[in-house]
């Protein structure tokens, strides 16, 4: 142990206590010759973190050290002054760093010796790329305490430009956290360092720089990404109005400004302020980058994941399609960025209740980010989550519950209890369990997961409405109809004016409604919202999409109710052969029509 060391120098001077370690210091320096000496001095620069070797012979190299390094270290550690941990793996103790920073300020080499450092870390920095794998984290983690050190305590001794390339290695890392840990206490730990750092820059290049434009927009990404969105989007406009006036409107830069705070956006569901940033970073990036380009390819999956979300999914599909290829011909077939659109279009093909499509797209998204990220990180639950989805529209329940399960508990262990991707997670595996009728056990989840949804995003939200939509059936269902109503309501009013009078959302809410007032025996304001629900539905996901099986089963079950029994046999039939075809002949929709239909013939028989 590292305390061994003091214990041991002080075993080394008949003086007691402190002035006994000084002496036993005093004594050992003056026995070491003078290149172990710059060793100790260059060791004493590190933090007080594990040092691996690798990193003190870059260092060395740029502080033009030529001796033999490893002889010299193991005298360090014969002399107390260093102790050596497993996998070649070094440390000194914070009063021997002490000691020994004082004996470099009295070097003739140290000024050399601290440039040297400052240069070899930043080259470290330098080579941290902008997506990271697990691989690549478990390679510059041990490096990362010594990297902020740099930007730190040794400022003094780096021109602008590496502080910079310095801050945003450290930014990227810090982003591509998930794996081995939670982020959440990531999160805490870089913040305040990020905010130290933006009051560094700013008193160091003044308040309107281009650094500090990109101290900024990280911060922004990293509030982002914790959910913090009241706190980044002032971040995010503030970064994209310097740049714009540093770089002017057309920059790689600006694009990327515009493309961030556009993602904003699209997740606080202001999707009409959205688009035209998206577009105008899209535009920007052809003309800048041209048209084969990694940021290219990420502009439009970014635009194709706002025409989901607003229903327009022709376009959306074509969109993901061409990102696809072009993450593949540019990053090769197994990349991260690749697995991202993989997982982006089985999405979309689940919503479009391609689920034979979708699946194996889910699962080799799925088995690409455990191999590139690790068993435990944030976007490997993303996939789980959006499979569970998938293996709920298929009636695979089990499956489905088990993966929600298991995506709900890497999300709270990464990103913490109070996260919008926890209360995803909530509310599926909420509306799982409404859809085998397990009510008690929804009702806490769907009310956990609206809380936290308007807290984090606000009372006015898609994904807010959604829940008001999936509570209000749960309510309906267990027949508090007084409940449920007004929230059915206040789902429809924000999501048609969030969304528009025609999205596929509107037609659920609709749909659900009508089914409320079926069972209230409100039949003549029931029909027109089935038949309202119908039509949009077959607009928007056209004929043979499951979601039009259902509205057709609805409505024939409310015909059914006024005794309009020559109306509800072609609906079954016509629900029955689009269930059969889209969802297999044993999912439970299926078995629902398929009993309705039987036991209307029943009725009609003499």
């Amino acid at each position: 142990m590292l305390a061994d060391i003091l214990a041991r120098l002080q075993q080394l001077s008949p003086s007691a206590g402190e002035s006994g370690v000084v002496a036993a210091f005093e004594l050992n320096w003056e026995c070491l010759e003078t290149e172990a000496q710059k060793l100790a001095c260059l060791l004493s620069l590190f933090a007080l973190a594990p040092i691996p070797w690798s990193l003190v012979e870059s260092t060395a190299s740029y502080s033009h050290l030529e001796f033999d390094l490893k002889a010299n270290c193991t005298v360090l550690v014969e002399r107390y002054l260093l102790q050596k941990s497993a996998d070649d793996t070094y440390q000194v103790h914070d009063r021997i760093q002490e000691l020994l920073r004082q004996k470099l300020e009295d070097l003739a080499e140290g000024d050399e010796l601290k440039r040297g450092f400052c240069q070899g870390m930043v080259a470290v920095a330098r080579k941290i790329p902008q997506t990271l794998t697990r691989i690549e984290i478990d390679r510059v983690t041990f490096a990362i305490p010594h990297l902020a050190e740099v930007t730190t305590a040794y400022q003094d001794w780096i021109s602008n430009e590496e502080l910079i390339s310095a801050l945003v290695g450290l930014g990227r890392f810090y982003q591509g956290q998930g794996t081995d840990g939670q982020v959440s206490t990531w999160y805490e730990q870089v913040i305040p360092w990020y905010e130290q750092s933006l009051l560094a820059t700013k008193k160091r290049f003044g308040q309107s720089h281009l650094n500090v434009a990109t101290i900024l927009n990280n911060l922004a990404l990293l509030y982002d990404c914790q959910g913090c969105y009241k706190k980044a989007e002032p971040l995010f406009i503030q970064a994209l109005e310097m740049r714009r006036h540093l770089l002017g409107e057309s920059h790689p830069n600006v694009a990327q400004s515009l493309n961030n705070l556009a993602l904003l956006y699209r997740t606080l569901g202001r999707y009409g302020e959205a688009e035209p940033l998206f577009i105008q970073a899209l535009e920007m990036r052809r003309h800048l980058l041209g048209e084969l380009h990694s940021n290219v390819a990420r502009s439009l999956s970014n635009l194709a994941g706002l025409y989901r979300l607003q229903g327009r999914y022709g376009e959306a599909e074509s969109l993901f399609l061409q990102a696809l290829e072009m993450k593949k011909r540019l990053l090769g077939a197994f990349h991260s960025d690749v697995a991202t659109s993989l997982n982006n279009l089985a999405g979309l093909y689940r919503t479009l209740g391609c689920y034979r499509e979708a699946e194996p797209l889910f699962l080799q998204a799925l088995e690409m980010k455990k191999r590139l990220l690790g068993e435990s990180h944030p976007n490997v639950a993303q996939t789980l989550n959006d499979l569970g989805l998938l293996y709920r529209s298929q009636g695979r329940y089990r499956v489905a519950e088990t993966l929600f399960i298991k995506a709900l508990d890497m999300r709270r262990h990464l990103l913490g209890e109070f996260h919008p991707d926890v209360a995803s997670s909530l509310n599926n595996l909420a509306f799982l369990y409404s859809s085998v009728e397990h009510y008690n056990e929804t009702e806490p989840l769907f009310i956990r997961a609206l809380e936290m949804r308007k807290r984090l995003l606000g009372e006015f939200h898609p994904d807010v409405a959604q829940n008001l939509n999936n509570l209000a059936f749960v309510y309906s269902s267990l027949g508090y109809y007084s409940e449920a109503e007004p929230l059915f309501i206040q789902a429809l009013e924000i999501t048609k004016r969030l969304l528009g009078e025609s999205h596929p959302d509107v037609a659920v809410i609709l749909n659900n409604l009508a089914g409320l007032y079926r069972l209230q025996e409100r039949y003549t304001e029931a029909e027109p919202l089935f038949i309202q629900a119908l039509e949009m539905r077959r607009l928007l996901l056209g004929e043979s999409h499951p979601d039009v099986a259902q509205t057709l089963n609805n409505l024939a079950i409310l015909y059914c109710s006024q005794g309009r029994y020559s109306q509800v046999e072609p609906l079954y039939i016509q629900a029955l052969e689009i269930a059969e075809r889209q969802l297999g002949i044993d999912h439970p929709i299926t078995i629902t029509i398929r009993e309705n239909l039987e036991i209307l013939c029943r009725r009609r028989q003499p």
